[in-house]
């Protein structure tokens, strides 16, 4: 008999599952490549770089970028739940549809490898990125970006190659409670001081 029940309860729990698996998908809608790459063009290369791979490291490398992630920071950046006069202003004339070409077109780009450059950091960076500091409860970066920096749409994005200067600066925005956009990252960026901001910065920068 408690076998039974046992079975019914589980065939209780999975029907909801199978009933919303059984429902038709929601529409994709597609992105124009085209005029996601002519906008970027128009508004987006001269900081980002022709194939979004900045050249500058005040700017962010966006070339493989998660798409969805693109069009978060975008949508927030334009209704001001991410602060940045710059960026508030680019997004301000961008449509939905806009955000979403420009996003795919730069998710089709591939990032190009950048380098770590402090070496006296690196080794912190890797253990801090990898592991985490446990006695002060830091968890460790790789749980949501992934051991390769590769991330997970569409809340963590891609960090592997990206300009270690930019990842100081939100890093220390998130700290400072400038950057407000993602609870997570402003709880684990509270507890780390200048320099292992830094020394994972540097590692994330050579991450491939």
């Amino acid at each position: 008999m408690k076998l039974i029940a046992s079975m019914l309860i589980a065939a209780a729990l999975v029907a909801p599952v199978l009933s919303h698996a059984n429902e038709p998908a929601a529409p994709v809608v597609k992105a124009d490549l085209a005029k996601g790459e002519a906008t970027y063009t128009a508004v987006c290369s001269s900081c980002h770089g022709a194939d979004g791979n900045s050249g500058s490291p005040a700017y962010p490398k966006l070339a493989q970028q998660h798409p969805d992630y693109l069009v978060k920071q975008l949508q927030e950046f334009k209704s001001g739940k991410r602060a940045n006069a710059i960026m508030s202003g680019m997004a301000a004339g961008l449509s939905d549809d806009d955000m979403k070409n420009i996003a795919a077109w730069l998710g089709s780009k591939e990032s190009k490898p950048n380098f770590a450059k402090e070496k006296e950091l690196v080794v912190l960076g890797e253990r801090i990125y990898r592991g985490g500091i446990a006695d002060r409860q830091i968890a460790a970066c790789a749980g949501c970006h992934t051991p390769t920096g590769a991330g997970i749409p569409s809340q963590y994005p891609r960090l592997s190659g990206q300009h270690a200067d930019y990842a100081v600066t939100q890093l220390v925005s998130f700290r400072d409670g400038i950057r407000k956009n993602s609870v997570q990252m402003m709880g684990v960026a509270a507890k780390l001081n200048d320099r292992e901001i830094k020394a994972v910065a540097d590692y994330i920068a050579g991450l491939r």
